[in-house]
């Protein structure tokens, strides 16, 4: 049916915020939706009623977007009964409309469009509270409906605006879904074009680098067999520093590395754990190392290894003066998730400064050896595994530095 009656067309805000909530489900761009179909034929059993349409009214228009019972069509807003009591706070029920003095003259009642008598429509409310339009069941006879059927017609109602809603929910979706898509493959370009570019310049310094090393240990064999102390001093400054250089851009080359493809599979922590004591021999000399017990987590062997390796590392190069380094090394399983520990008895990092560690380049400790690299990349390979990591006091006395990851 046209629903069809009275007011002239709707102006102002309203109208304009209605035709905003209309336009955002996209229904009359494609009216064609067949669970907006189904349930209006629904609607037509639950009444016991020959013809009911859904009706989404605009300014001047009235829409039917699901029909039974006669031919969907457009009509104009002066003719549409639903849009006369389309902000009445109840449902309009009426045994025979003909009688109603707000349709008696309307041409679908009279018999110029139509005859309607048993006359039934409920609001279409969206969650924001604007009434976009109408549920509506009707008939050409005179009848009345009981107190449960206007119920169930109240509760199909509020499910057309359901449909509606997840709808507008599974396109956001998909759209996001996309977008993130997007993002993945454009952060995927990047991290491809900065390993590129940390290679090429890698290899554009090792060469030089490696030359100026050579060349001074070569200068520093010579001076060997001389006396000049302050000679020696600068030889040995320099191949220092040459050194440092070397570290910083392998750690820039590690740092660009991580966030490509990731192998996952079980990772036993306890044998990684074992190995990084036998490659950090020299560093831990006349350390206690204490390990508790470690989950197996799953993520990338290497990465992950290379991730508590710093932490380790970390934890025996930062003590306090005088004394031998203390660590202790501990996880935890928990439902989705695993957490790993690495104590220190050092001075700690104050809690201004726990975040910046992480980026890269940055050190707190001028004097103490590395690149500054290393917590940075931990962070990019936790974040990659969809973990995170910090930095807290540990109940030692020094620092704890933790990572989680999920399964």
């Amino acid at each position: 049916m046209t629903d069809t009656a009275a007011p002239g067309a709707e102006v102002g805000l309203d109208a304009a915020v209605r035709a905003a909530a209309i336009a955002r489900y996209g229904v009359l761009a494609d009216p064609h939706r067949d669970d907006l179909q189904a349930l209006v034929e629904v609607a037509a059993m639950v009444a016991d009623v020959p013809m009911a349409t859904i009706n989404l009214i605009t300014e001047h228009e009235q829409h039917q977007v699901a029909v039974v019972g006669f031919d969907a069509a457009v009509c104009s807003r002066e003719d549409s009964m639903c849009a006369t009591v389309l902000h009445e706070p109840e449902p309009v029920v009426l045994s025979d409309a003909s009688e109603d003095p707000r349709f008696a003259a309307n041409p679908f009642v009279t018999g110029e469009l139509g005859s309607v008598r048993f006359y039934a429509t409920h609001q279409l409310v969206t969650p924001s509270g604007e009434t976009i339009g109408t549920l509506c069941v009707f008939d050409t006879r005179a009848r009345t409906i009981t107190t449960e059927r206007r119920a169930a017609l109240q509760a199909l109602a509020d499910r057309v605006v359901d449909l509606l809603e997840l709808h507008l929910r599974s396109e956001e979706l998909a759209l996001a879904v996309a977008d993130l898509e997007s993002a993945r493959k454009e952060l995927q370009r990047s991290n491809d074009h900065l390993t590129a570019f940390a290679g090429q310049v890698s290899h554009d310094l090792r060469g030089p680098l490696t030359a100026v090393s050579t060349s001074l240990m070569m200068l520093a064999d010579d001076i060997g067999t001389q006396s000049s102390s302050d000679s020696d001093f600068l030889v040995t400054r320099a191949l220092s520093g040459a050194t440092r250089m070397q570290s910083l851009i392998d750690g820039l080359l590690s740092f660009a590395r991580v966030g490509g493809e990731l192998r996952r599979e079980p990772v036993d922590l306890v044998t990684a754990v074992r190995t990084i004591q036998q490659d950090l021999a020299v560093d831990l000399v006349g350390a206690t190392v204490e390990v508790e017990e470690l989950p197996i987590v799953t993520g990338d062997p290497v990465q992950l290894r290379a991730v508590l390796q710093n932490l380790v590392a970390n934890a025996a190069k930062y003590t306090m003066p005088g004394e031998p380094a203390h660590l202790t090394v501990r996880g935890e399983r928990r439902p989705g998730w695993s957490r790993i520990e690495v104590h220190d008895r050092g001075p700690g990092v104050p809690p201004e400064q726990r975040e910046a560690v992480f980026r890269p380049l940055v050190q707190l400790d001028s004097g103490a050896q590395g690149s500054g690299i290393g917590l940075a990349t931990c962070r990019r390979v936790v974040e990659s595994h969809g973990g995170r990591i910090g930095l807290d006091a540990s109940p030692y006395g020094g620092t704890l530095a933790w990572f989680e990851l999920p399964d």
